[in-house]
């Protein structure tokens, strides 16, 4: 073995033994349960090929409202919007990356119509952490967990098709 060949394998090993320092961060595409096990979220990439990913709600415990009628986005700052059902509406909206590998950008409240800055990342391949803020000091944060079956009444169809979420225009 010549001696470029012994370097090149050297090099190989010695790259191959840091792999799992430099793995990539856990995927955060999937479907995930809130931790109030209200609603389930599919996060996707924005677009085929993109950094930024989405999230839609595909399923919610109560579609309905105390009155039996079916729940709009009612407290959404665009009037043209509180008409929207909230089953299948884009929360997370096109979040990317950040340096300390989590996705950064908005994410919509329809429980009070705003939207806040928000953090997402995995720790584990079936959780989610999301962290969002008001005026960067006023934070919470949730655990989702993944899931893989499939609810009564859940959106299983692709994004934009007949029984799958919608994108948002905002």
């Amino acid at each position: 073995m010549n001696i470029r060949k012994c370097l090149v394998a050297l090099a190989a090993g010695y790259l191959m033994a840091l792999a799992p320092a430099y793995a990539a961060p856990k995927s955060v595409i999937g479907t995930w349960l809130t931790e109030d096990d209200a609603g389930r979220i599919r996060i996707e990439l924005c677009k085929p090929g993109s950094d930024t990913i989405c999230g839609f709600v595909v399923w919610m415990k109560s579609i309905k409202d105390d009155d039996g009628k079916i729940r709009l986005d009612e407290k959404n700052p665009d009037t043209k919007k509180r008409s929207r059902q909230l089953l299948g509406h884009e929360l997370i909206l096109s979040l990317k990356p950040n340096e300390d590998d989590r996705y950064a950008g908005k994410i919509y409240d329809a429980d009070n119509g705003k939207s806040y800055d928000v953090t997402l990342w995995a720790e584990e391949p079936n959780e989610v952490r999301v962290k969002g803020c008001f005026l960067h000091y006023l934070c919470g944060s949730q655990t989702w967990k993944r899931v893989t079956d499939i609810a009564p009444g859940q959106l299983i169809g692709a994004t934009g098709q007949p029984n799958g979420p919608r994108r948002d225009t905002e």
